[in-house]
């Protein structure tokens, strides 16, 4: 059994792997953005013991919601294991952005790089300790190559395989194992908009939480450190 940190946990992939992870018999401390989204349902510490579950009101663009959603799990359960970043956002925000877009370039990269770099700082002495720490980041394909016009999206996806690949080098001795997963498309809400593949053809939020706990089970000296998960051809 682990104890694990979720953030993003509220729908999507990170609701997705919360659920297995429960399943699996592990603890879990969820972050997210609105507490009430996991009232009645199988996350909810009413309903599975407070024993198993811990919600925190988890913001990935305000700092001090990381360290508070650490404190708060260390005085709950006295350690934790594992971290998993699962919260992100989409923006279409091209090359050549309009005037006013600049905000949207800001908020990308306060989510999908600042919230995982914040979250890992306060959380990495814990995961030292147990000389077994696991970190696993949703990434994405978009942290790999860049394909279309999605200028944001990908500069914050490249940005945060690049923070991966150091949490890897700096965690290295202590144990500390790290996996950025990079699937393609995904039958989530952010690809709903999405008409050039049928949902059922793309990778499911609950394949990924699969392997995600799967990785849990490995030997330090196994982990692997990029997953690529691929629902079309990638040439």
């Amino acid at each position: 059994m682990r104890t694990i940190l979720i953030s993003g946990s509220s729908r999507g992939i990170g609701r997705a792997i919360a659920e297995k992870a429960l399943q699996d018999g592990h603890r879990l401390s969820l972050g997210v953005r609105n507490v009430r989204d996991l009232k009645g349902s199988s996350l909810d510490p009413e309903i599975s013991g407070h024993e198993r579950i811990l919600l925190n009101k988890y913001e990935a663009t305000c700092p001090s919601d990381a360290k508070n959603w650490v404190d708060a799990s260390l005085k709950k359960f006295g350690n934790f294991d594992t971290l998993i970043n699962c919260a992100g956002i989409f923006k279409s925000t091209q090359l050549i952005f309009k005037d006013g877009e600049e905000e949207d370039i800001e908020n990308i990269w306060k989510v999908n790089v600042m919230g995982p770099w914040y979250l890992t700082k306060y959380a990495w002495d814990t995961l030292a300790r147990s000389g077994t720490g696991r970190v696993v980041v949703l990434v994405s394909m978009s942290g790999k190559r860049s394909k279309g016009k999605l200028a944001a999206y990908s500069m914050s996806k490249f940005a945060l395989m690049g923070l991966c690949q150091t949490m890897k080098n700096v965690g290295w001795d202590d144990g500390i194992r790290v996996t950025a997963i990079c699937p393609g498309w995904v039958n989530t809400d952010m690809a709903s908009a999405v008409q050039a593949k049928p949902k059922e053809d793309m990778t499911q939020p609950e394949d990924i939480a699969s392997i995600s706990l799967d990785l849990l089970k490995l030997n330090n000296s196994c982990v692997p450190f990029e997953l690529g998960i691929n629902c079309s051809l990638e040439v």
